[in-house]
């Protein structure tokens, strides 16, 4: 039971992103999401900073496209295969995400590469981050 209930997660997830709605992140966020960037150490702790980070990643990629998705055997892990642009440089990545029983993400996980994609998400994501109010 508990894979069609994160499918149905990931379904959502993926409805957002179509449609930009990104009101949808309430219900598929836990409060206590924990959100690992792939240029800081530290964890991003909490629904309300965790809302702004995918928020604005949104906003700064282009071109983004899921090409592949993995189910862990338990159901509640999912890894999403994704490439984008940020400016002229091309990334790939995947977001590793855990979810609770009941279907909402409590970490997520993001993982990219080449270096220089990466430096050119960083510095986008730098400039917002700066302006995060909780």
């Amino acid at each position: 039971m508990t894979i069609e209930i994160t499918k149905k997660s990931v379904a959502r997830w993926h409805e957002m992103l179509d449609t930009r709605d990104m009101n949808i992140l309430n219900e598929l966020l836990a409060e206590d999401v924990v959100f690992r960037s792939p240029v800081a150490f530290n964890p991003y702790p909490g629904k309300p900073v965790v809302t702004f980070i995918l928020t604005n990643v949104i906003q700064i990629f282009e071109n983004f496209t899921y090409h592949r998705e993995f189910y862990s055997e338990d159901g509640l892990n999912v890894v999403l295969e994704f490439s984008a642009n940020v400016g002229e440089k091309k990334l790939k990545g995947i977001d590793m995400i855990q979810f609770n029983e009941q279907g909402q993400m409590i970490d997520f996980e993001v993982m990219l590469r080449p270096k220089s994609g990466l430096e050119a998400l960083a510095a986008k994501m730098g400039e917002r981050i700066m302006q995060y109010q909780p």
